[in-house]
Formats: structure tokens, sequence, C-alpha cells
């Protein structure tokens, strides 16, 4: 039986490089969106023929849903238990941008409440009902095997990323929400990790830099300049392909000992230089 990621925003960009790469490893995957169908359903595909290049079978299954909603969370983990009956990673990647950036001192409360909602709100209470389930399945599996070791000792060990920024702590005076959101969609890491690591689920967030998507088209020339002059150790754009690999380690278990920390794959944004 393959092991069953769920991924949010995973029809386009960072969710759909996760997804590619999580098929290579073998894994039946829910391929979530919620608007793209045409776009979800050939990410789903694509992971399908990814698989089988790298010798292995597995499902994709598509699900609409958006994630600011209650009733559409709960539909997303319905589906995934539905359709594969486990859940071993939540991929908490869906996210949003201002409709238009705005200068801090102009920027409207329409715009924060809509980014909260979908950036802060959402993931946090998926996260939720995600960990309620995966403990059952800790306790189910520790029953089965007759163990009387603590829950971190059997072999499930279901596992939660959730992807950040950069701006949850670079300041961007013309994107003040978005950098909020993302600032306290970080808090979401040390939380559920202090609060499920007695069950063995570990939690990580990785930070992505600047990497080329639609939603970097449009700055794309600003950001050009800004890497060639070194704004970045590493001087090139990152793909979805690099952030896909970050969690392909954490699926692998190459991180036992790890959780609630901040996985950078910014180039080495994140480095203070003088």
């Amino acid at each position: 039986m393959n092991p069953v990621a769920l991924i949010t925003g995973a029809s386009r960009g960072i969710g759909r490089g996760i997804a590619l790469a999580l098929a290579e490893l073998g894994w039946d995957l829910v391929v979530n969106f919620a608007t793209h169908t045409a776009a979800a359903k050939q990410t789903a595909s694509d992971c399908v023929a990814a698989a089988k290049t790298a010798a292995h079978t597995i499902r994709a299954r598509i699900c609409q849903a958006d994630i600011s909603l209650a009733s559409d969370r709960r539909k997303l983990i319905d589906f995934t238990r539905h359709s594969f009956g486990r859940l071993d990673l939540l991929v908490n990647n869906a996210g949003i941008a201002p409709s238009a950036r705005a200068d801090l001192l102009d920027a409207s409360e329409a715009s924060f409440d809509r980014l909260i909602a979908t950036n802060v709100k959402g993931p946090y209470f998926l996260t939720q009902l995600a960990a309620r389930w995966m403990i059952e399945q800790v306790k189910t599996a520790a029953a089965a095997s007759g163990s009387q070791h603590r829950a971190s000792s059997i072999q499930y060990r279901p596992k939660i990323v959730t992807l950040s920024s950069i701006s949850a702590d670079t300041a961007s005076t013309d994107r003040g929400d978005y950098c909020v959101s993302k600032a306290a969609l970080s808090m979401l890491t040390p939380l559920f990790a202090a609060r499920l690591a007695e069950h063995g689920i570990n939690v990580y967030e990785i930070r992505p830099g600047i990497i080329a998507t639609d939603m970097t088209g449009p700055v794309r020339e600003q950001y050009d300049k800004l890497i060639a002059e070194g704004l970045t150790p590493i001087r090139r754009w990152g793909t979805p392909a690099d952030v896909g690999k970050a969690v392909a380690a954490i699926a692998q278990d190459l991180l036992p000992f790890s959780t609630g920390g901040v996985i950078n794959v910014d180039g080495g944004f994140y480095l203070r230089r003088l």
C-alpha cells in the first residue's frame, strides 16, 4: 500500500512541484485546488506518468476545496479518507497574494481579511482536522501491532509540512497584509510540533524564497535584477522542483529527529551578510 499525501493548492506552481516529487517516490496523492480544474487534472495526470517513469504505480485524485471555508476543509479530509483510507503527509501549500500591492498606509481591511482567511485560518484548522485523524491512525497502528511502547515507535509516522515564505520575516511595505499572514502562519509549525510530538507526528515549516511561479511572474524583471546584483548567494531563481525535493526528504523520513523548525529553500536569502 502506498503512503498518501494531501497537498493543498497543488494544481500549479510550488504545489505541483511537490506533487511531482512525491509521485516519483511512489506516493498516492490528493491534488487539491480551488478554481483551476484543468490544471489540477493535468497535474494529477503528470504525477501518474512521473511515477510510472520511476517504476511506481500510484493513484492521484483531484479535489476542489477552498481551505478558507470550514465546510470545504471537512470535505477535503473526508475525500482523502474515502479515496485512500489513510493520510501520511499533509502539505499546507495553498496561499494567496494580495489582489493588488498597496502601500502600508493605504491597504484595505478587506484585503487583510481575505489573506488571513486563506493563508492562516485555512491551514490552521485543516491541520487540526488532519492531526486528529493522524492520531487515530497512530493509535490503530499501535493496537494492531500489539505494541506497548509509545506511539512514536510505531512504523506509521505521519508528518505535516507547511509552506510559508521569506515574507514571514522580511518587511515588504507594499504588501503588509501578506507579510503579516505569513508571519502568523509560521507559528503554526512550533505549535503543532509541540502538541503532536507525543504521538510521533513531526511537523515542519518550509520557507521558500524567490520561486519562479505564476505568482512571481509579474515581478520577474525586478527580481532578475536583484538576483543578478547578489540578493541571494545562489544567484538564480528557485524552482518548484527545489521545494519539492525538500518535501521529498521529509516524506522519506530523512529528518526523524527534527520537528518544529524552519527549512529555508531560498538560495541563502536568510543569511545576514556584511
